[in-house]
């Protein structure tokens, strides 16, 4: 490589670790800065699924319809903090004007690029690092209490077997064989292989992190204020305390990447998707591999000495405590789904997902400042995505072509 640069990071969660590992292998200097330390926020908080079939958005057709149903009942997994419901409605108006077939098609269409290989994403990026022992390639599998229930997902399914996904059907005693931990309520799977999770994400981003860090690379902990721009050109980031000189910069800071993004004229329709987590620890049972409860909309994973549920999806900015329904209906849904399972302690979490009014994350070059990039809005599959945003940032930076269409991702798009 002919053209090192120093390349400061902003955002030290799996994307912009990924891209620091890639940047490096490339021989290039990067410096991670984040407000906390490497892997601390969503990505120490997801559900830890390598979710390479999540290619479906929350906005398919008929979610207009459900959503009011859905907000006011204690038993679904959608939660308002009504005083933040007026300051929300401009992006609510824009996120769910995508709830139709065509929108579904094309942003689907954009995200199996991204998400559709995760599994070997991952142990690319992993390699070599001392990271690897966290991954787990496995099965997962979406659980449904009959047939009937599946056949009502059938829209979504069709989007996924349209993008190359594929799946065995287990029915009845063919699925309690395959696992025993369940409920027999749960009377239907679709099991998808060639995919996998992670033992412990948190763990995992600290890991990689600290291989950047053996390899020269610098963390900076920090909150960035601006991206310093000097005749249309990145020369440094400015933190609370110093401007730290570069000559790129990427925002990689997840949700709190929206300010940023607009000091560089770039106005992304962002919201949290404030996203829980329980964990169950030292159960008495482990599912044998990550499911997607669909009654409950939760995922269920066995993680390192305990089981992770997540799946919540909560409205209501980004400084509100987080509120008790979420983690009570967790609890009842798990114990709905594995009723013989007894577990010795819990430990709850809440974070905040990114989430674009067009669900499509932003990756790609500032329009206008020479060295400024940007890799965030994943909504709810940072971690599946991260490894090949971070990659396709690499490429942008060394100028090789990536082997896919960047422009649906383009920052261009929400130009000021």
């Amino acid at each position: 490589m002919t053209d090192k640069k120093t390349i400061a990071i902003v955002g030290a969660g799996i994307v912009g670790v990924s891209a620091a590992v890639w940047l490096q292998r490339d021989g290039h200097d990067v410096i991670l800065i984040d407000k906390a330390s490497p892997g601390e926020g969503t990505s120490h908080g997801n559900g830890g699924v390598l979710a390479s079939c999540s290619i479906v958005p929350v906005t398919v057709p008929g979610l207009l319809q459900k959503a009011p149903k859905m907000l006011f009942s204690p038993s679904q997994p959608l939660f308002m903090k009504w005083g933040y419901f007026p300051k929300l409605l401009p992006w609510l108006m824009r996120y769910l004007s995508h709830a139709n077939a065509d929108d579904v098609e094309r942003i689907a269409a954009a995200l199996t690029p991204i998400v559709g290989d995760s599994l070997n994403d991952h142990k690319a990026l992993a390699e070599g690092t001392g990271a690897e022992k966290w991954l787990e390639p496995s099965d997962y599998l979406f659980l449904y209490e009959n047939r009937e229930h599946f056949d009502g997902d059938a829209f979504g399914w069709s989007i996924r077997r349209k993008h190359g996904f594929h799946w065995e059907e287990l029915e009845g005693q063919a699925f309690h064989d395959y696992d025993p931990i369940f409920s027999q309520d749960i009377g239907f799977a679709a099991k998808l292989g060639d995919h996998g999770h992670i033992k412990d994400p948190g763990q995992y981003v600290k890991d990689l992190a600290a291989h950047v860090e053996t390899n020269g690379g610098r963390i900076v902990r920090a909150a960035v204020d601006d991206i310093v721009r000097n005749n249309g050109k990145v020369t440094g980031v400015l933190t609370e305390g110093e401007t730290i000189a570069c000559d790129t910069a990427i925002v990689t800071a997840g949700v709190w990447s929206g300010p940023l993004a607009k000091r560089l004229g770039i106005s992304v329709p962002l919201e949290s998707e404030r996203g829980y987590h329980l964990e169950l620890i030292e159960p008495s049972a482990m599912p044998r591999s990550p499911v997607m409860v669909a009654s409950g909309k939760f995922v269920a994973t066995p993680m390192e000495g305990r089981i992770r549920l997540a799946g919540i999806v909560e409205f209501g900015g980004l400084d509100a405590a987080p509120s008790r329904a979420p983690f009570e209906l967790m609890r009842k849904n798990a114990r709905a789904a594995f009723p013989g399972v007894t577990w010795k302690d819990e430990v709850e979490w809440m974070g905040h997902r990114p989430a674009p009014a067009d669900s499509i994350p932003i990756i790609g070059d500032v329009p206008g400042i020479e060295g400024a990039y940007m890799g965030f809005g994943h909504h709810h599959i940072g971690l599946t995505g991260g490894p090949k945003t971070g990659r396709l940032l690499a490429q942008l930076i060394a100028g090789r072509t990536p082997n896919a269409d960047l422009s649906v991702y383009a920052p261009a798009r929400f130009k000021t």
